[in-house]
């Protein structure tokens, strides 16, 4: 505890001098001199102040669900850490080099959508309504601090355990603004809550948030389903209280996920990397070293769906060795029965959207 103290106060410097540039570049916008597009057609952003982990990926899904079945929808993402570059509209069959892993979960996923990446936003919205004319919604993944688009509708994650409220700028803590941009936010999600918060602690956090008029404040946690056989979809398996488990992930925050697991299975060990780590024949090595060092003849290795799509990189070794690999799929639903007036917000959102 002291010592992050410590780093906290080596870092803070720099900290402020990354803040005094981001203070800029948002007074610069603010004025007029830099301007965020708006387009003719709706744009929802779904994003975060911090550097990741808030779950916006399973949240992202939420809206795909709601929306695909009324409107023709498309995701923006960047497809980061991908190794082509410009706008590129994600197939099934591509791989997580190409998209990125999560670009690659929505469009395997949810086949009857649009699934697109670019680094430049502003340049492949365009894109995709000169290409695709019939869009009526986009989504956008992880564009809450690009002010070069300006959303419709900007809905902004924070983390149930690490709350931008208490957190601190890069580099010192891992918000990429101020706390004070929160302000640009039409609806707060405080995500990855226990599925019992109490209506007392809810209202704990809405003060210490401090919502302004204008913004709504919703509450999520998740919902695991069963997982499935990696390379099989279709091989469902309800997870047993006689599991031996090799869990392997990169992930922002694994807290959520692996206190889920142990409440469920007989045993947990975690093989953990940073967010969106390519994994190397020498960490599927330590895989296989760790699922066979595990004592028991009920024993399984689970990932995440976004872990999985950089894992199928390595789909030969995975297959010849035989690794019982299962994807855990997750889906956000709501605290307090708000999820209809979530839904709600969204749907008023659409129909009352004008060029």
């Amino acid at each position: 505890m002291v010592q992050n103290i410590l780093i906290k106060i080596l870092l803070a410097p720099f900290s402020l001098l990354y803040g005094i540039g981001i203070s800029m570049r948002n007074f610069f916008y603010r004025k007029g001199l830099l301007k965020g597009m708006e387009f003719s057609l709706p744009v929802i952003s779904i994003g975060n102040l911090s550097i990741g982990g808030t779950g916006k990926t399973p949240h992202i899904e939420y809206l795909i669900r709601l929306l695909k079945d009324y409107v023709n929808v498309a995701t923006l993402s960047r497809g980061y850490q991908r190794k082509t570059k410009g706008y590129l509209e994600v197939q099934p069959s591509f791989s997580a080099e190409q998209s990125g892993d999560e670009p690659l979960q929505f469009a395997r996923k949810f086949g009857d959508i649009l699934v697109t990446v670019g680094e430049d936003r502003s340049f492949a919205i365009p894109k995709i309504v000169q290409n695709h004319p019939t869009t009526q919604a986009i989504l956008l993944d992880d564009a809450f601090q690009h002010l070069s688009v300006k959303p419709g509708l900007n809905i902004m994650l924070t983390d149930y355990s690490r709350l931008f409220t208490r957190d601190y700028l890069l580099p010192s803590g891992r918000l990429r603004e101020w706390r004070s941009s929160y302000q640009r936010a039409d609806i707060i999600i405080v995500s990855k809550c226990p599925k019992d918060l109490s209506e007392k602690e809810r209202d704990t956090i809405l003060a210490e948030i401090k919502p302004f008029p204008h913004q709504q404040v919703f509450f999520t946690y998740y919902e695991y389903g069963n997982p499935y056989y990696m390379f099989n979809p279709q091989q469902r398996f309800g997870l047993q209280e006689d599991w031996d488990v090799l869990v392997i992930c990169a992930i922002a925050g694994t807290d959520y996920l692996l206190n889920y697991l142990n409440s469920r299975v007989n045993s947990v060990n975690a093989l953990e990397f940073e967010d969106h780590h390519y994994f190397t024949k020498y960490d599927l090595g330590k895989l296989q070293q760790g699922f066979s060092n595990l004592p028991s003849d009920k024993k399984v290795i689970i990932t995440t769906e976004k872990d999985a799509m950089r894992l199928e990189l390595h789909r030969e070794f995975l297959l010849k060795e035989k690794l019982p690999i299962l994807s855990l799929p997750v889906e956000v639903a709501f605290l307090f029965n708000e999820g209809t007036r979530f839904d709600g917000l969204v749907k008023e959102y659409l129909m009352g959207f004008k060029v």
